[in-house]
C-alpha cells in the first residue's frame, strides 16, 4: 500500500526541523530520515531504466533526453510519485522550507528529477543559481558501497573541500548562490547510485513539462499563514 502524502509531510517537517547547518564553504544542510523508510522502497522500486551515459558526462542536460521526472504523467502512473509530490507542494513543508532554510518560494514551481546514476558519471562543478531557489538533493540507493558518492563540495574557487555524506533517506540542502558549487567527481559507481533532485524554480523555468504541477505555483509563507 502506497504511503500517503500526509505521512510524507510529517517525516519531512521533522527532518527539516532536525537538520545538521554547515558554513563552509558555504551554508548547507545535512538531512537524515527525509521519508518514511517505506516511502523510499516504494521509490527505488520505480520502474525507470537507468540511462545510459554512452561514455558522455560532465552535465545532467547532455542526457536530457533519458531524464525522469516527478512530471504531471508519472504522478498519474505511480502513487508514490503522486504521494511525494503533494507532500512537497503541500503548504505545510514550502512555508518550513522557507522557515528554516531562510528562502522565499512564493510563486516557484517544484520539479522532482528521479536521478539514477551509473559508472562513468560525473559532474564539472556549478552553482545551480538562476532560475533555482532551492536545491534539495535525497539520496536513497541502500548499496553500502555508495556510501563515498555523496555530493562533492567546492570553494569559490572550485577546488575540492569536502564530500556529503551518502546515507540512503539522508540529504544535503543549499540555497543557490554564486559561491555554492557542487558537483560529482569521477570514481567508481557499483550499480546504480539513486537519488531525488528536488528544486523550487522561478516562473521563467522554460521546461514546463518537466514540473510536478505546472499549472499551480507555490504559494508564500504569508499566504499560508
Amino acid at each position: 500500500m502506497t504511503i500517503a502524502s500526509g505521512a510524507i509531510i510529517h517525516s519531512l517537517l521533522d527532518s527539516f526541523a532536525a537538520a545538521e547547518v554547515r558554513d563552509f564553504p558555504y551554508r548547507h544542510w545535512l538531512l537524515t530520515r527525509c521519508f518514511p523508510e517505506e516511502a523510499v522502497d516504494e521509490v527505488l522500486a520505480l520502474p525507470f531504466p537507468a540511462p545510459a551515459l554512452g561514455g558522455i558526462s560532465g552535465k545532467r542536460e547532455i542526457h536530457n533526453a533519458t531524464r525522469k521526472y516527478f512530471d504531471v504523467e508519472n504522478r498519474g502512473r505511480f502513487p508514490i510519485v503522486a504521494s511525494v509530490a503533494e507532500a512537497l507542494q503541500d503548504r505545510r513543508v514550502t512555508s518550513a522550507v522557507e522557515r528554516v532554510f531562510g528562502v522565499r518560494l512564493g510563486g516557484s514551481y517544484l520539479r522532482i528529477e528521479y536521478a539514477q546514476d551509473t559508472d562513468g558519471f560525473w559532474l564539472e562543478p556549478h552553482t545551480d543559481l538562476g532560475v533555482k531557489l532551492f536545491t534539495f538533493l535525497i539520496y536513497l540507493s541502500k548499496d553500502p558501497s555508495h556510501a563515498d558518492l555523496g555530493t562533492d563540495i567546492y570553494d569559490l574557487e572550485k577546488r575540492h573541500v569536502g564530500r556529503s555524506p551518502f546515507v540512503s533517506n539522508g540529504a544535503m540542502v543549499f540555497v543557490p548562490s554564486d559561491i555554492t558549487y557542487h558537483g560529482f567527481e569521477p570514481r567508481r559507481i557499483n550499480g546504480v547510485r539513486k537519488s531525488l533532485i528536488v528544486n523550487y524554480v522561478t516562473a521563467e523555468w522554460r521546461a514546463r513539462e518537466q514540473l510536478a504541477f505546472p499549472n499551480q505555483p507555490i504559494a508564500s509563507m504569508a499566504a499560508a499563514a
